[in-house]
């Protein structure tokens, strides 16, 4: 039994429409899904991918309007990879982000920026990475990003601190680099790594609230069982409608989930048309017409682009 790599990884942000149009128009992922947060229905929950809603490939943000920036520290992921084919990305990314009004900056991986909620990126190359990529007509096929690659977190204790967690129980593989670690499975080759906490930090736009892994429908409850059986106070699965989930909080204070493939993003929508629709959970469908008058409505780039 081992991990597929990661599912997805979800953050705050304080503007819907101004994160849509950052991932779904700037950086050219597709709006695979506009749902709102199970536990707060009056609140967005956006998921963005490649075309199909790949594992691996999504990003999603909770939507609280007018929420306070945040700031990475002990305890919370800082940085997330996005994979792209070759350095003459680097070079075009670097020109479109800048046309957009967003600093760059070259680092010994690639290329870092912040979006307007202030959450640092950094774009990678890795040709031999799998092929995640959605479509956008000002992001030529071989520059578009190919889904995710790594994400880099603060550690609130040394970096060790989660290595029989991370190692014997999750299966994750360490490598020459202190603190640093691959998630290999089902084609991906994800890199979790810490770096020393500056200090603590606080929730809020532009942090992270969670990390996802992928794991096979049939292995899903034991890993829940494995989890338990390692000291983790893990939920019960949970049905979030496009897949099952456990959590748990790890040693370093950051928050896991264990996510299914099954059903997807496409059992309530047509493939061709993701993300056009407010989908509800099932819980909160009695709340439509409320919510449909409080949630402001947030344009789709994609569409917006098809019906002109």
């Amino acid at each position: 039994m081992r991990l597929e790599g990661l599912h997805h990884i979800t953050m705050i942000t304080g503007d819907a429409q101004a994160t849509v149009a950052f991932q779904a128009d700037l950086l050219g992922l597709r709006l695979v899904k506009k749902t709102v947060n199970f536990d707060a229905p009056d609140a967005y929950h956006l998921y963005f991918g490649d075309e199909q809603g790949s594992p691996g490939s999504i990003l999603t943000w909770f939507e609280f309007a007018g929420a306070r920036p945040g700031t990475a520290g002990a305890g919370m992921v800082h940085t997330l990879q996005l994979g792209v084919a070759a350095e003459a990305a680097l070079g075009f990314w670097t020109a479109r982000l800048a046309a957009a009004g967003v600093a760059t900056e070259r680092t010994a991986d690639g290329l870092a920026f912040r979006d307007h909620d202030g959450l640092r990126f950094e774009l990678v190359v890795d040709p031999d990475g799998p092929d995640l990529r959605a479509k956008h007509p000002e992001v030529p096929a071989e520059h578009a990003i190919r889904g995710m690659r790594g994400a880099r977190a603060y550690a609130s204790r040394p970096f060790g601190a989660d290595r029989a967690l991370l190692v014997d129980t999750l299966g994750f593989t360490p490598t020459d680099t202190p603190g640093a670690y691959l998630v290999e499975g089902g084609g991906q080759r994800f890199r979790w790594a810490y770096d020393a906490s500056p200090g603590h930090g606080a929730p809020g736009a532009g942090t992270v609230h969670h990390i996802a892994w992928h794991a096979r429908d049939e292995d899903h409850v034991a890993w829940q069982q494995r989890a338990g059986a390692a000291g983790m106070q893990v939920t019960p699965v949970i049905d979030r409608d496009y897949f099952d989930a456990i959590y748990f909080r790890q040693p370093q204070g950051i928050l896991f989930e264990i996510a299914t493939t099954s059903p997807g993003f496409a059992v309530d929508e047509d493939p061709a048309h993701l993300g056009e629709g407010l989908r509800l959970p099932k819980q909160h469908e009695h709340l439509r017409p409320q919510l449909e008058q409080l949630l402001t409505p947030v344009a789709d780039p994609r569409t917006a682009r098809q019906e002109a």
